[in-house]
């Protein structure tokens, strides 16, 4: 019998945050005991309203806009802010779209690291994801823009499987719990709320919601 489809709809910063999410529909889409077949509709755009103003739609939408916190300097904090007011303003534009906040403070490569290794330390600068990208994965990467070339992040994806992302799902929900635990507060605006703390983030949310309506968790 063939299955029912779900669709998920994202925004996101870049084509790595884009070729995961391709993998992950794949992935999802190849194992016998999910319950739906998924259908991302994945956009890399930085400017959520400028995709919520694209979209036609004719039910109510629930997006999920996938970004980073990238540091606390007055720059990132402002695109940060930025971002979650265009999400905010995408709401109220008569679509009947709801906005999700998908952070990683400081980046996605934390994402990608929680798929095999715990990654709990304070850092200080987005590099310092390199030498646990190259433990995690059993590589050899000079810098983060090589790690993010389509053919080394794809051969990445090739060494995951759904038991990954669960364990993903995971580590990130123990990081989150330890910043609970040592009296980190939420902040918010415009009506979301995220650590300022890194690491921390919220993208396993709408992954643990997929996994977890399609059965496989």
């Amino acid at each position: 019998m063939r299955k029912e489809t779900k669709k998920y709809y994202f925004t996101v910063e870049g084509e790595t945050e884009k070729w995961y999410f391709e993998w992950l529909q794949r992935v999802i889409n190849s194992a016998p005991s999910a319950l739906y077949t998924v259908k991302f509709d994945c956009s890399v755009q930085k400017d959520p309203l400028k995709r919520a103003k694209s979209l036609i739609l004719l039910e109510k939408t629930y997006i999920t806009h996938i970004m980073d916190r990238e540091s606390e300097e007055e720059i990132h904090v402002r695109q940060f802010e930025t971002a979650l007011s265009r999400m905010k303003a995408a709401e109220k534009i008569g679509k009947s779209i709801k906005y999700y906040l998908g952070y990683s403070n400081f980046a996605f490569e934390l994402w990608i690291i929680l798929h095999k290794a715990d990654c709990n330390g304070l850092l200080t600068h987005r590099r310092q994801y390199l030498v646990p990208l190259n433990r995690a994965y059993a590589e050899q990467f000079e810098n983060l823009d090589q790690y993010k070339h389509e053919g080394n992040f794809k051969r990445i994806l090739g060494k995951l499987t759904l038991d990954d992302v669960g364990q993903a799902v995971r580590r990130s929900k123990t990081i989150m719990q330890t910043n609970q635990d040592n009296g980190c507060v939420f902040r918010q605006y415009k009506g979301y709320r995220y650590y300022i703390e890194n690491p921390s983030l919220s993208l396993w949310s709408v992954v643990e919601k997929i996994m977890n309506e399609c059965g496989l968790l």
